[in-house]
């Protein structure tokens, strides 16, 4: 009973309309007072983002800040991914033979997340890493590895929440959810990044167009976003071994390594 509850309300919610007026109320200066409680609410530090708090227009534009220069250290490597974001590093593992990714206790439809089996099949037995962001964090996107875009598509309609209760009521928001996939060519391997829309607000904007990206450089930014989803191919990357999961991560830190 409880799971159909919630099921049906977070179906309510996200349709067109809410969306829509969702995104003008937060793109409009009637929002800009809220941004100050948004600080104190989820105890932003302000001492990193560019600029001032006062230059912010609107909570969109709050929501999208960038940070100062130097506020994050790529730890470039060639034999190494970092973290695409700031955010929780939420569960890490390795894809079944099967195409499915265990997220939470609960199983993933790789297929389903990348919509063929042909660009599936690539990582049967690889390696996936999920990374949650809050509505606290920084929500830029960065390159985790230094590749060419061997191709980029989108897929889903709608978005369900993809905190603790959406992944647990939800209709499989991690490979179902709107979602924008980039996959790229690094001299190991393909590595999908799969970045999934959250509640109300289907937009991840791309900033970067060239055909290459270089690790750690914003590639991309959510509006009001969720989740990244890095799958790596079989026997090419070893996620850092001795470090907990779950645990938070920020732009640049070093998540694993290539296999030589």
């Amino acid at each position: 009973m409880k799971q159909s509850i919630y099921r049906l309300f977070i179906e309510l919610t996200n349709k067109k309309w809410s969306s829509y007026m969702i995104r003008k109320f937060v793109q409009s200066s009637l929002s800009r007072p809220f941004i100050s409680s948004f600080i104190k609410t989820y105890k932003i530090n302000v001492d990193e983002i560019e600029g001032r708090v006062a230059d912010y227009k609107t909570l969109h534009d709050f929501f999208i800040r960038n940070l100062k220069e130097d506020a994050r250290v790529v730890n470039y490597s060639e034999e190494q991914a970092v973290s695409p974001v700031d955010g929780l590093l939420a569960d890490t593992g390795s894809i079944s033979d099967d195409l499915v990714i265990e997220v939470k206790g609960k199983p993933y439809s790789v297929l389903d997340m990348l919509g063929s089996e042909g660009k599936a099949s690539d990582y049967s037995g690889g390696e996936f890493a999920v990374f949650y962001l809050s509505p606290a964090n920084y929500h830029r996107i960065h390159s985790p590895v230094s590749g060419t875009i061997l191709s980029r598509w989108s897929l889903g309609q709608h978005s369900y929440p993809v905190n603790e209760l959406g992944l647990m009521y939800g209709k499989e928001a991690l490979s179902k959810n709107f979602r924008s996939i980039t996959e790229l060519k690094h001299v190991k391997g393909k590595v999908a990044v799969v970045k999934v829309g959250a509640m109300f607000v289907n937009s991840i904007d791309y900033v970067h167009e060239e055909k290459e990206w270089t690790q750690g450089e914003e590639v991309a930014y959510f509006s009001f976003g969720s989740t990244v989803i890095l799958l790596f191919e079989k026997n090419t990357f070893r996620l850092s071994p001795n470090k907990e999961v779950p645990r938070n991560v920020t732009v640049g830190e070093t998540i694993g390594d290539f296999i030589k």
